[in-house]
């Protein structure tokens, strides 16, 4: 099997399909924690109604392994259109929450309430895939189609299928990608195709789970802003695990920093001077906060390689500037 590329700073167990799948057909009704584990309070009235108007509300949960607590009396929510995204060191219980949320273990206790009809689109940080095994990419897609299809009522045509496999290929920008192998792409090739599986469900809520990994700097910033023009496009919500605030400064709505539970949340730039996250991360942490927030004059391929300058309003097409940027 092949492990993928991941940060060099940090290794992570690759996800098998399988889980992949479960995880795109998880439960959209309501759920709550395992039926072995301690009664929750149930949810108020107010609580109900903030639950119907999001596409995903967590109440109070936790979760333990063993002697170590992994999650202790997390909440939050995801609103349509809502860029989401979880901070935090290794081991702060991200994963596990994302998980959690998804349906794919059960949390000791609390609440995680769906939309109902919901649907979700996953996509992992690092998928174990055969490197002997022939599959395109375009092939791959077409599977985890046919299956999102089988789970539900609509049945598209084939030729519906191709169509939309080709143009969600062209919005991320890898349509040259679709008769490649899969076990040989680049990590950055192979994370496009994962938005791209996600994607194709047409989600209300899409779940990625540090959607970056195996990019480059430059490729990172093109990826999260595309993330982030998506969500406008769609009007899906987002909820997006990360391993640095600044990465993901100038593409989400709200923060929240966990370290087992929840430290502190709001936007980036009130997240950013917390005295919780500070201590979390030290205070030299948001000195490159603003190299991401600057107005970009080029554009970036995949493997972070400038490809254009962009047009300013007036119709001129700006200078290609480094001057603030990460690469």
């Amino acid at each position: 099997m092949l492990n993928l590329p991941l940060s060099k700073t940090k290794t992570h167990a690759a996800v098998p399909l399988r889980i992949l799948n479960d995880a795109m057909t998880a439960p959209s009704h309501p759920a709550s924690a395992s039926p072995n584990a301690a009664p929750s309070a149930p949810l108020s009235s107010d609580q109900g109604a903030k639950a119907e108007a999001s596409l995903l509300r967590a109440e109070g949960i936790s979760k333990r392994f063993g002697e170590r607590t992994v999650l202790d009396g997390v909440s939050f929510a995801v609103e349509p259109g809502q860029i989401v995204t979880l901070i935090g060191p290794n081991g702060a219980g991200k994963t596990t929450l994302v998980r959690i949320a998804l349906g794919l273990i059960d949390a000791d206790s609390g609440h995680i309430q769906r939309r109902p009809g919901l649907r979700l689109g996953y996509m992992p940080q690092a998928l174990h895939i055969d490197p002997t095994l022939p599959l395109t990419v375009r092939r791959f897609l077409a599977l985890a189609q046919r299956r999102a299809a089988a789970s539900s009522d609509e049945k598209p045509e084939a030729r519906e299928t191709q169509t939309s496999i080709d143009d969600t290929l062209a919005q991320l920008k890898v349509s040259h990608l679709a008769d490649a192998q899969i076990g040989g792409l680049s990590g950055g090739e192979l994370q496009r195709v994962l938005l791209a599986r996600a994607l194709l469900r047409k989600p209300h809520l899409l779940v990625l789970d540090e959607p970056a990994q195996g990019v480059d700097i430059a490729g990172q910033a093109e990826l999260y802003a595309l993330i982030d023009s998506i969500a406008d496009s769609q009007g899906c919500g987002v909820l997006m695990i990360s391993h640095d605030l600044h990465l993901v400064m100038s593409s989400t709505d709200e923060v929240i920093c966990l370290n087992h539970h929840v430290c502190c949340h709001g936007k980036p730039e009130s997240v950013s001077t917390d005295p919780a996250y500070l201590s979390l991360f030290g205070a030299g942490a948001t000195d490159s906060l603003a190299v991401y927030t600057h107005h970009h004059t080029h554009e970036h391929d995949i493997h972070g390689n400038v490809v254009g300058d962009v047009t300013a309003e007036d119709g001129d097409t700006e200078s290609h500037s480094h001057e603030g940027c990460p690469h």
